[in-house]
Parts: structure tokens; sequence; C-alpha cells
């Protein structure tokens, strides 16, 4: 099969998930605490936040959850703050929080649009943070469509963004692929009709995303030899 289109997670797919977040958590847990060492182990407790580690465990619902959700797991722990300021200030801190991709991003995406292949991004994070990490990797140009949770579209693991990509760009979505790190990504192509390919960039491992996954890669960076012997 051909496929005209590829639609992309963000965290955990175009960058690693620990790399970025466990950082941006430490950072936001320090100031949210103020050095109150109680408050910092509600907010991580609250976040299944690892504050020895200092790394999210897998079953954290920040890894896979909105923006919104992400900042009502942070109003439990500091119930003074009002959630739409703790989501403002979360959102903000998360736009510059520091992206390492898996692979050089810029030759990866001329290679699938030089291949015919329209380009999207998908994440449960707000719109705004993945263009600005996408500018700052360089590659925003690269893509032909971007939404986050907020963008009128739905969230992850609803098919409804994935769908709205594919109305966008005028493709059938049985000629897509959904690439994530998570289950919510590949639960929402397979329900959108589309192909789902799993990347382990992030928390969840092989045997997590197996059942949900047409194919499974260590990074986005061995897409190109996938299609051209696996698709």
């Amino acid at each position: 099969m051909q496929l005209d289109g590829i639609i992309f997670d963000k965290d955990g797919t175009l960058f690693d998930f620990g790399a970025t977040w466990n950082t941006w958590a430490l950072e936001l847990i320090a100031e949210l605490s103020n050095g109150d060492a109680r408050t910092a182990r509600r907010i991580a407790d609250e976040t299944d936040f690892d504050l020895a580690t200092g790394s999210f465990r897998p079953t954290s619902p920040i890894i896979a959850g909105t923006g919104r959700e992400a900042a009502e797991c942070v109003a439990r722990a500091v119930p003074d703050r009002p959630i739409d300021e703790l989501e403002a200030l979360m959102n903000a801190r998360a736009a510059s929080a520091p992206q390492v991709p898996p692979t050089d991003l810029s030759p990866l995406l001329q290679a699938l649009a030089g291949r015919g292949i329209q380009l999207g991004v998908m994440t449960n994070d707000s719109e705004m943070s993945a263009r600005a990490h996408l500018q700052a990797a360089g590659v925003l140009e690269s893509f032909d469509w971007i939404a986050g949770f907020d963008s009128g579209h739905g969230a992850k693991p609803a098919p409804t963004p994935l769908l709205a990509f594919a109305t966008a760009t005028g493709l059938d979505p049985a000629r897509v692929a959904m690439v994530g790190d998570s289950t919510h990504d590949l639960l929402a192509g397979r329900a959108a009709g589309m192909v789902t390919i799993g990347v382990l960039t992030g928390m969840a491992g092989q045997s997590d995303l197996a059942p949900h996954a047409d194919a499974i890669l260590p990074h986005v960076g061995h897409l190109p030899d996938w299609l051209a012997t696996g698709a």
C-alpha cells in the first residue's frame, strides 16, 4: 500500500518524552511548591511523578492526558490556585520545555514529503505548545496541519482529531498512518480507520503497544525504511 498521509503524536514520538517532560515537571513542582516539601510531594503524588528518580511513572495521567487534565491533577495538590491560572501557567512553561528529538527531524520530514506524503501533528498538549516546540526544532513549516487538544477537534483517544486531519487534507483515512508512542494514539488511529504505527520513545513498551499497532518501530527515524519494505 502507499500512504498518502502521516499524522504524528508530538511528545514521545517526534520528541523523546522523558528528556522533555521530566525536566518540565521538576521545574514546575519547584515553582509551585516554593520550597515546601509537603506541597512538592502532593503535586508529585497527584501527577504520579517519582521525585526520587526525577521521572514520571508509566501510570501517570500526564503522559497521554490533555493539558486541562494535567492542570486538574495539579489543582488537587494546590487547591488555592485557580485551575484556569494553573493551566495557563503550565502551558506557558510547556511551550519553553526542552525538546530532544530521537533523530534529525528535518531530513526525515523532507524525505517523507518527497514521497508525496502530507504530514500532520495531533497532540493532547496545547496547540500553542505544539507550534512553539516545532518552531524551536526548525520543522514547523514541514507540517500541513497541526492541532492540540484545544484546537476544536477533540482529543485522543477519540478519532475525531485524526479524521479532521484527513478531511483538511482531502485524504482517505485508510491511506493515512497514525504514529504515536501511547495506546491513546493507536486507539485513536484504529478508531479512525488508519494504519497504526507505534514507536518506543515514550513510556509505553512494545507489549503495551503491540495489540493496537500494525507495526512498531524503535523511533520515527525508521519510517522511511519501513515504508520501503513494510507498508
